[in-house]
């Protein structure tokens, strides 16, 4: 005998509470892990962005907000008002539009590009607030370092002229912007492996990226 539809619905929505708060609850430990513990840095960060974009894939984007809500009060709970909410950037929001963009099946091109631009901002929001915080200008360092790597290339091919700030700075914006990049690549390509597993599958890879991400390594 067939339940009743309110059963039904009841149902429906214990299952949707309880995928948001285990998978707010992963997100928020693996912020706390990257924070605190000496190794698997580039994991944890890979991984940040894909339980809650998990979560839209399955229920939509109502409990994709109701999780990245979740993942606010656990991590302000866990470390205070102003670290915690830097998950947020990018983190929270990449979850948001990857599951968004996976779920509509949207080209790869265009999920790649906005979560390359999401990512950059992330990126330079966490460094205007952690400037604070240490009381140095965080991307002061930044630049420096992109101005070394342009004498050093420069060098390399005979070129002596001087590099200014306006070239420092667009070679550091590039070097990000690059960097967030290839971190949506991989975030797709580890969506594409593993999700199908967890029946929630994203869209095919377009044929020029096909090589790089259509592996099976499980």
């Amino acid at each position: 005998m067939s339940l009743p539809p309110q059963r039904q619905l009841s149902h429906r929505q214990a299952r949707q509470l309880m995928d948001t708060a285990y998978l707010a609850a992963a997100t928020a430990l693996l912020w706390v892990a990257l924070y605190y513990l000496p190794v698997g840095s580039p994991l944890f960060r890979m991984a940040l962005p894909l339980p809650l974009a998990l979560l839209q894939l399955r229920h939509g984007w109502r409990c994709a907000l109701e999780g990245v809500a979740v993942l606010g009060l656990l991590v302000v709970a866990l470390m205070g008002p102003i670290r915690g909410p830097l998950v947020l950037f990018p983190y929270g929001f990449l979850a948001l539009w990857l599951g968004w963009s996976w779920r509509r099946r949207l080209s790869w091109w265009i999920s790649l590009a906005v979560a390359g631009l999401i990512g950059s901002l992330g990126f330079l929001v966490r460094l205007a607030v952690l400037s604070v915080l240490v009381g140095e200008n965080l991307w002061v360092l930044i630049t420096t370092a992109a101005a070394g790597l342009l004498e050093r290339l420069l060098g390399q091919v005979g070129i002596g002229a001087g590099i200014d700030l306006a070239q420092v700075q667009a070679t550091a914006l590039a070097l990000v912007l690059i960097q967030n990049l290839l971190m949506a690549l991989c975030l797709h390509a580890v969506a594409y492996w593993i999700f199908p597993r967890l029946q929630s599958p994203i869209g095919e890879p377009p044929e020029a990226l096909k090589a790089l991400v259509a592996l099976d390594p499980l």
